[in-house]
């Protein structure tokens, strides 16, 4: 590997995966490096964000993503006339927990807290890209609506922190991203994407079980939450596509 003679803030050039139409990569740092560059940005954060902005999408409701998980999150839904999700999963009421959202109603606004994927939403939609939630539940639909457009697109797997705040890579995503750009030509995509796409076709047939297994599904089930487990991990349970439009997320209407 070659390494710069003096440290530098920025990535070099050859990180940007320029020349492939499909791309991965991690978390708020991949955000900045390719969301200026790509036309479209897929947010994948499987436990749990992205997969509650498709169940809520799912509901008819619309999804208000959030950077901060303190109390100007909850006066921020007040002001707009939004339900509030907390982000403790044992909170009653709708919150980060996809299980949780079964009570929305069609119409409802959901104001979604979460600092890895509402975060790196709001990110990209800053950079001046189309964004959009990936999931499991919607792979195959968000898939094929990026390759459609024949547009560069930007996969983030979200992935989690470290206790000292550092990115950890989150099998989950990467799986998740994998599923998404399995729809893509394989010429088109960057080796890592490839990658990701490799990493899906091989726990395709036993999501659940990988899933489940990974540091992140043992921290979910842990805390008592398995019941989010099968919900995250049903392969292509929608064809609905959120797209963030105006600050919130909604199914797209062609």
């Amino acid at each position: 590997m070659v390494r710069p003679e003096s440290p530098s803030a920025d990535p070099p050039p050859a990180h940007d995966q320029h020349g492939f139409r499909g791309q991965l990569e991690w978390g708020q740092p991949g955000v900045r490096l390719l969301a200026g560059r790509a036309d479209l940005v897929v947010i994948v954060d499987v436990l749990s964000f992205s997969t509650a902005v498709s169940v809520a999408v799912e509901r008819g409701a619309a999804v208000v993503p959030y950077r901060h998980r303190d109390g100007s999150a909850m006066d921020h839904a007040r002001s707009i006339g939004a339900i509030f999700a907390s982000p403790n999963r044992g909170a009653p009421g709708p919150t980060l927990s996809p299980a949780s959202l079964v009570v929305l109603r069609p119409d409802e606004t959901l104001l979604l807290p979460s600092p890895n994927g509402s975060t790196c939403a709001l990110l990209a939609a800053e950079a001046g890209a189309m964004v959009v939630a990936g999931s499991l539940r919607n792979a195959g639909a968000v898939g094929r609506f990026a390759a459609s457009r024949g547009w560069t697109t930007a996969v983030i797997a979200a992935g989690e922190a470290w206790p000292d705040g550092g990115l950890r890579p989150a099998v989950e995503d990467l799986i998740g991203a994998g599923a998404i750009l399995a729809a893509f030509a394989t010429a088109s995509l960057s080796p890592e994407a490839r990658a990701a796409v490799a990493a899906f076709r091989d726990v395709r047939d036993d999501l659940a079980a990988a899933i489940g297994a990974s540091a992140s599904g043992r921290e979910l089930v842990d805390a008592g939450f398995e019941r989010d487990l099968p919900i995250a991990t049903e392969l292509d349970a929608t064809e609905l596509v959120p797209v963030l439009v105006d600050g919130a997320f909604r199914s797209w209407v062609r």
